[in-house]
C-alpha cells in the first residue's frame, strides 16, 4: 500500500510550523518513506505572543484562539500544496496541534489548531488529537513518536529529539522485529533544551545561539549546574514528561535569579542538558547487547553544534556514539512521524504503545472528513 499525507508540527520552541509531504510505502509490515516537499513556515511575533499566553486566556478568547490556529495552519497548508502542485495528491493531513496543557496526572492534554478549520479549507480529511486517548489510559501522552521510529528507522534502536523540549527513546527489541508485543521502549522527556537557550540567546539580542557560539564562551557555574539537576523531575524515573510551563515557571526562575554572564548561563544549561541525557541514556543501555551504541540525534538543536558536541563527551564514557541524520531528517522527522501516525490511525492500528506508562496501546487520534461525498 502506498498513502501519501501531510504532518504538521508545531513544537515548543515556537519556531514555526512544519509541514512534510511524505510517500509511506508498507509491504507485509514494513514501512518506508519518501520525504517529497518540506517546509517550515516561521509564526508572526503577534501569534507567537497569543501562543505564549494561551494558557491565561478566557475561555472565549482561547477557544478563538484555537479557531485563528487552525485557520491559519489550514490556508498554510492550501499554500503549501499549491506551490508544489500537490492538487488530489494528498490523502490525510495530520495535525500535531500546539500544546498549551499538558498535565496528564489530571489527565489532561490540550493542542489546539481547529482540524476542523484545516479541512474545511482544504477539502481534505484531517487527523488531530492524537495524545488523548493514550492520557485517558493514565499514560503521559509523551513523547509520541516511538511508534513511528520503530516503523520508519529500523537501523537505530535510541533517539534523541531536541526541540523545545529535549526527550529520549530507547528500544529494545526481541525474538521478533516486527511484533509489537516483543518490542519493548523506554521514552520520557529529559529537560527543557532550546526553550532555555533561545530564551538566554534573546537577551543577547539573537534569536537562537547559532552553533552555539556564546555558549561556547562562557563558563559553566556549578551552582547554577547543581541547582538545575537537582530539581525533583530529574530523579524521578519515566515514564515522564514536561509541561511547556515547565521552563516558564520553574527553570526561567532560576536562570533569572543567577547572577552570572549570559554566556556563563548559556554555557551552565549546555552542561546540564548533556548531563541529563547522558544519566537517561548511560542507564537505560547499560543493559543493551548490541555491539554498536548509537543515538540518532534530531530536532533543532542538533544544529547547535557545541551541544551536540557536549552531549557527545558526556556520552563517551558510556561507548554510545551519537549520529547525526541528513537536514531534512533532522528538521522533520516528528512531521513525518506524524504523517505516519495519521495512517495508523485510519487503518485502526495502534498509534501508541503502552512506553508511555498508559494501561494499553492504543489507537489515538480524532478524524475530521473534510473531502466531500
Amino acid at each position: 500500500m502506498v498513502y501519501r499525507a501531510i504532518g504538521l508540527m508545531s513544537g515548543s520552541s515556537m519556531d514555526g510550523l512544519d509541514i512534510a509531504f511524505v510517500s509511506f510505502e508498507e509491504i507485509r509490515g514494513i514501512w518506508t518513506f519518501d520525504l517529497r516537499h518540506q517546509k517550515c513556515v516561521p509564526y508572526s511575533q503577534e501569534l507567537k505572543k497569543q501562543l505564549a499566553e494561551a494558557a491565561t486566556l478566557t475561555p472565549r478568547q482561547f477557544i478563538q484562539l484555537d479557531h485563528d490556529l487552525g485557520v491559519f495552519m489550514g490556508n498554510t497548508v492550501k499554500a503549501f500544496i499549491q506551490e508544489h502542485t500537490l492538487d488530489h495528491q494528498v490523502q490525510l493531513i495530520v495535525n500535531h496541534g500546539h500544546t498549551i496543557f499538558h498535565e496528564p496526572e489530571e489527565e489532561i492534554t490540550t493542542q489546539i489548531g481547529s482540524a476542523a478549520a484545516i479541512a474545511a479549507i482544504n477539502g481534505i480529511n484531517v487527523i488531530d488529537q492524537l495524545r488523548s486517548l493514550d492520557v485517558a489510559l493514565g499514560g503521559q501522552g509523551a513523547p509520541l513518536v516511538p511508534m513511528g521510529e520503530q516503523l520508519l528507522f529500523p537501523d537505530y534502536n535510541s533517539f534523541l529529539n531536541l526541540g523545545g523540549i529535549a526527550n529520549i527513546s530507547f528500544h529494545k527489541k526481541q525474538s521478533d522485529q516486527n511484533a509489537q508485543s516483543d518490542h519493548q521502549v523506554q521514552a520520557f522527556d529529559v529537560t527543557v533544551a532550546n526553550q532555555a537557550l533561545n530564551y538566554l540567546a534573546m537577551l543577547e539580542g539573537q534569536p537562537y545561539d547559532k552553533d552555539g557560539a556564546i555558549a561556547a564562551t562562557g563558563q559553566v557555574n556549578t551552582q547554577l549546574l547543581s541547582s538545575l539537576n537537582k530539581l525533583p523531575y530529574f530523579a524521578a524515573v519515566g515514564p515522564k514528561s514536561l509541561a511547556n510551563q515547565y521552563f516558564s515557571n520553574i527553570i526561567r526562575p532560576l536562570l533569572d535569579q543567577a547572577i552570572l554572564s549570559t554566556q556563563d548561563k548559556l554555557r551552565t544549561v549546555v552542561e546540564h542538558i548533556a548531563s541529563q541525557v547522558a544519566y537517561a541514556a548511560g542507564a537505560a543501555m547499560a543493559s543493551s547487547l548490541d555491539t554498536e551504541k548509537k543515538i540518532l540525534i534530531t530536532g533543532g538543536g542538533a544544529h547547535n553544534t557545541f551541544l551536540v558536541q557536549r552531549i557527545s563527551a558526556a556520552l563517551a564514557p558510556y561507548g554510545i556514539q551519537t549520529n547525526l541524520p541528513d537536514t531534512q531528517i533532522i528538521d522533520y522527522k516528528e512531521a513525518i512521524i506524524m504523517g505516519l501516525l495519521g495512517l495508523l490511525r485510519w487503518r485502526e492500528e495502534n498509534t501508541v504503545l503502552s512506553n508511555t506508562g498508559a494501561s494499553r496501546p492504543s489507537i489515538g487520534g480524532a478524524v475530521w472528513i473534510g473531502q466531500p461525498y
